[in-house]
């Protein structure tokens, strides 16, 4: 392995291994302390300079993409990478892909992800990030970029079984990775008492066949 697969390895294999023995993964300190700052600082950069820099999310897809204040209230702005720290991160995440690849055979194609900012008392309803055999979403991620958040401070990320019983509760920690299969776990975001930071993103495999080619978003 090169330098950045050894670095990263310990938090990749246990990844792997959760994914593997339950389907999500909870990971504290999964990326580099610069980097994780970074992300954040970039985050808020947005945030400061341009009140439009984040856009109100919507639901669905295509045709069926629409915004709804009464299932989701958070502002997103993709990452690119043209910014240093979007681009590191974008780059860690290729190297997480091809790790999980060969290490479960996903066979993951590209991945996608952007900032989210929910304002004090905004949530997003449950929901499930793929429906079975309708999408080519593979594996959800969601990293936390919250200094200091504390259990009173709400804004859980709530993760159901396909029976709808919660399983996880998880504080939007500083640092915190969370992974998980998009078409299995039903999941939503509670209610914060303060601005929430975060990056939401997905791993896809290619659906593209001989008429279309599967676009990366």
């Amino acid at each position: 392995m090169h330098s950045f697969d050894s670095f990263f390895e310990p938090p990749f294999e246990r990844i792997a291994e959760d994914l593997s023995h339950r389907g999500y993964a909870v990971i504290d300190c999964a990326l580099p302390d610069n980097m994780t700052l970074q992300l954040a600082q970039r985050l808020l950069q947005l945030i400061r300079q341009d009140d439009d820099s984040l856009q109100a999310a919507g639901i669905g897809r295509g045709d069926q993409h629409a915004q709804n204040r009464f299932v989701r209230q958070d502002k997103i702005r993709w990452l690119e990478q043209a910014d240093e720290a979007e681009k590191a991160w974008l780059d860690y995440m290729s190297e997480l892909r091809a790790y999980l690849n060969r290490r479960l055979f996903l066979g993951l194609f590209s991945y996608e992800s952007h900032f989210a900012h929910y304002r004090p008392g905004a949530f997003y309803k449950k929901h499930l990030d793929a429906f079975r055999g309708q999408a080519n979403r593979v594996l959800s991620t969601v990293l936390y970029l919250n200094n200091h958040w504390q259990a009173s401070d709400g804004g859980e990320l709530l993760i159901y079984n396909e029976d709808n019983q919660l399983i996880e509760t998880v504080i939007p920690a500083y640092g915190r990775l969370v992974v998980f299969l998009s078409e299995e776990f039903p999941h939503e975001v509670k209610p914060a008492q303060r601005d929430r930071y975060s990056i939401a993103g997905w791993f896809r495999v290619n659906t593209s066949n001989n008429d279309k080619v599967d676009p990366p978003r």
